[in-house]
């Protein structure tokens, strides 16, 4: 048997690529490597800015041309920086060293020694990683997610007054509509994305074991902390002053253990509509020349909320276990983050696969309205919650001597079907004021879902 040529060994990176592309932008080896060119160029402008060590503020058209290096970053780069790390064995190494080269091609050899000047390798690799992580959740994943929501919402909205006899432990309960119980989800969600977006992305930028040793030795007088937070901020990201050699990884904790939080409701929600599918409330909208089996013609498979379901728990295992790695490091460093670290992409790479089937999904199904009320119809046993609580009201306000609504009904309907004429019947022979027996004789499986309608309006 022939070798194959050269093929992706993740699905996300083959078949599913399409689907994931922003995300190699930020969260591809090329995509760090591009952010930590940025981090170094702007510590050698920042310093240069502040005339250190003799040094002179570069003048804008030198400044603009140090930005290319990271701004036009692309294969050139990559390629260079693959050959340089294969002798190197260091990744960020390497990146000081392409940024050297660049500046002698670019005559600015005189400022060649502020590059990664008093810095180690995780002052960078911190920045970097808090940059391309903020900026492909915030610019990719975060606006996927708020789409599901958006559509969620509308769907509430169109089916807020949609009755559905609800299913509490799989058992006919009390109804509700689709539109709330569709509201619910994108309640939930909405909630962890506000939590996710006001989340930090923190960096580091203090030395080798985050105490400034080395920088208070070359320049003594300086306020290198301020210098720090002022650089670190000013690339748009949050500061840490309190770390060891690397900052401590508790905002990606964080922002991943929220990640796999919205992935739990979304996996709720692919099951969830995935059984109303399988009840007949949703039909699934043919696409023109999809084929549902291979040998059963008539069916629509829902695979667009299975592939969901599957990606959600890929993706919750990997955010579970960067988040439970990333907490802790060896007294003042270990390794474990850096290998780590790099499954950041994947982790949000099988989460935003399945946003974009959720996505796609939720515009592929159709309320079946017709099979929503005979569904109701065929269940008027659930009208027993109401009498009983109406009797005990009427209780409270001496218009009845009955002494166990509750029992009254569980003898009733517990663990049969009772139709609309032996319902109606039994509430005629009720011990109540007239105008609670005319409530209840006008109510309806379908009319008795309380507020859920107006419930949709308290959405966004």
């Amino acid at each position: 048997m022939t070798s194959l040529p050269p093929q992706p060994l993740s699905p996300l990176d083959g078949r599913y690529a399409a689907a994931v592309t922003g995300l190699s932008d930020y969260l591809s080896e090329a995509g760090l490597n591009r952010a930590r060119v940025e981090v170094e160029v702007e510590w050698i402008i920042a310093l240069t800015d502040r005339s250190l060590f003799g040094s002179a503020p570069l003048p804008d058209v030198d400044k603009e041309t140090l930005r290319g290096l990271y701004r036009d970053f692309g294969q050139a780069e990559i390629d260079w920086l693959a050959e340089k790390e294969a002798v190197t064995r260091h990744d960020v190494k390497a990146v000081e060293y392409l940024v050297r080269d660049r500046l002698a091609s670019l005559g600015l050899d005189a400022v060649a020694e502020l590059t990664h000047f008093a810095c180690t390798s995780e002052d960078i690799n911190s920045a970097s990683y808090a940059l391309t992580v903020k900026r492909a959740v915030t610019e990719v994943w975060l606006p996927r997610l708020r789409s599901v929501i958006d559509a969620l919402t509308a769907l509430a909205t169109e089916h807020r007054d949609a009755a559905m006899l609800s299913r509490t432990h799989g058992q006919p309960a009390t109804p509700s509509t689709m539109g709330k119980e569709l509201g619910v989800f994108a309640w939930r969600l909405q909630r962890v994305a506000d939590q996710i977006a006001g989340g930090d992305y923190l960096a580091k930028f203090s030395g080798a074991t985050g105490t400034w040793s080395a920088h208070l030795a070359a320049a003594p007088d300086v306020d290198w902390p301020e210098l720090s937070r002022a650089f670190i901020t000013g690339l748009g990201i949050d500061f840490n002053v309190y770390t060891t050699q690397i900052e401590s990884h508790d905002w990606q904790v964080e922002l991943y253990d929220r990640a796999r939080h919205a992935g739990g409701i979304l996996h709720n929600l692919a099951t969830d509509i995935w059984t109303y599918i399988s009840m007949g409330f949703f039909a699934q909208i043919p696409v023109a020349g999809a084929t549902g089996s291979s040998t059963m013609p008539h069916k629509i498979n829902p695979i667009r909320f299975e592939n969901a379901e599957a990606n959600l728990e890929i993706a919750g295992g990997l955010f579970s276990t960067l988040a439970s790695t990333l907490v802790t490091s060896r007294m003042q460093r270990d390794l474990t983050d850096s290998t780590t670290q790099r499954n950041i992409g994947v982790a949000f790479g099988h989460s935003l696969l399945a946003l974009d089937n959720l996505s796609r999904g939720l515009t592929e199904i159709s309320l079946s309205r017709d099979v929503l009320r005979a569904d109701l119809d065929a269940n008027w046993e659930v009208l027993a919650e109401a009498i009983q609580t109406v009797v005990r009201a009427e209780i409270v306000a001496g218009r009845s001597q009955i002494t166990d609504p509750y029992a009254l009904l569980k003898d009733l309907t517990r663990g049969r079907r009772v139709g609309a004429p032996e319902l109606a019947e039994f509430v005629r022979g009720l011990d109540i004021g007239d105008a609670a027996k005319q409530r209840l004789l006008a109510l309806t499986p379908a009319g008795y879902a309380g507020l859920a309608d107006g419930l949709v309006d308290r959405l966004g």
